[in-house]
């Protein structure tokens, strides 16, 4: 029996790097019946490691681990040089220097290496698809393996690679793009058919899905499970700042933007974000390490004007309530929309 299937809720926890996912959400969703994932990218092998001893120690229950691949290492250095210009003076006003736009892999080697050392129950991969030998080499120690698609193209390539899950992530979701290239903009419905469509793998969706009836509606549209990221946002076992909190509570929209990794990535609209997006260049990870210390500052300094607040595009119907316990309302409050739209069928025709 898969991972999926054994669930007692269809509901997966994304995994949120830079600070939400945390051991704890990890584990009290997991333990609630759904599946938690922690996110491995933006930390060292040795972090990783504890943050999965920590999720053992919590719960026997399955869980996952989210990889980032390497991305391309062909970026326009001028570009890079010249926002680098731009954001200096607002870095100094913070009494930072901005960071070397450095390009490296994420030590994707090193975690994929100690995740087939110890292996765990699922293995997700973003910021493209895997080969087929770390897909097979994952299998072969019992872990399923989860690719994230952006395109329904990139469906039909990841399940010839074998894949266990396809995860369909729509454009209305939080933070980054996990597909290549991060320029896809199909919403999740028509992302959803058009992958189940073409894809023989069971799909788990991702983008927008905040409440049940937005649960149930892409059970109903294909999936067989929904991945959530926002919805956890204001859980108390999540490591979201007070800021961040205040921002997913409030009803400022989204935007997708380069301005503070180089990659697509959706998150609430604020001051940098207006007035640095249309001059930041695309190229991950430069940017990131580039705008890491003025970011780390304004977390410091607790300026939402500066800082990159990911969230999904419904994000004002994120509850601030224990994850447990949102899994519990989520799983009622879709199977009665479910009910509702059964019963209102009826009256066609």
């Amino acid at each position: 029996m898969s991972v999926l299937s054994a669930l007692r809720h269809p509901i997966v926890a994304a995994p949120m790097a830079g600070g939400p996912s945390t051991p704890a959400l990890v584990a009290a969703v997991s333990g609630a019946g759904g599946l938690g994932f922690l996110a491995a990218g933006m930390i060292d092998t040795g972090r990783l490691a504890a943050d999965i001893a920590e999720v053992r120690a919590r719960t026997d229950r399955p869980f996952g681990v989210n990889l980032f691949l390497p991305g391309s290492s062909g970026v326009d250095e001028a570009a890079i040089r010249a926002y680098a210009d731009r954001l200096a003076p607002q870095a100094g006003q913070r009494g930072v220097r901005l960071g070397e736009p450095v390009g490296d892999d994420d030590g994707y080697p090193e975690k994929l290496a100690a995740l087939l050392a110890d292996p765990i129950p699922v293995v997700s991969f973003a910021f493209g698809l895997p080969d087929r030998a770390a897909v097979a080499a994952l299998r072969e120690r019992g872990t399923e393996v989860w690719a994230t698609v952006t395109r329904p193209d990139a469906a039909t390539t990841a399940a010839e690679l074998g894949v266990d899950v396809v995860v369909v992530q729509g454009t209305e979701a939080g933070g980054h793009r996990g597909g290549v290239p991060d320029d896809d903009d199909y919403a999740l419905l028509p992302l959803l058919r058009l992958a189940a469509a073409v894809c023989d793998r069971p799909l788990v969706a991702a983008g927008g899905i905040v409440d049940g009836p937005g649960l149930a509606a892409v059970l109903t549209a294909g999936a067989t499970g929904a991945q959530l990221g926002t919805a956890f946002l204001r859980c108390p076992e999540a490591g979201s700042s007070p800021m961040h909190r205040a921002a997913v509570a409030s009803s400022t929209p989204t935007a997708l933007t380069r301005a503070y990794s180089g990659k697509r990535a959706r998150g609430v609209v604020n001051e940098f974000l207006r007035r640095h997006d249309a001059a930041a260049p695309p190229g991950y990870p430069q940017v990131l390490h580039l705008t890491r210390p003025l970011l780390a500052a304004a977390r410091r300094d607790g300026d939402a004007s500066v800082a990159n607040l990911w969230a999904g595009q419904a994000h004002p119907l994120a509850r601030e309530v224990p994850a447990a316990e949102l899994i519990a309302e989520l799983s009622a409050d879709a199977r009665a929309a479910l009910a509702t739209a059964a019963e209102r069928s009826t009256h066609w025709g």
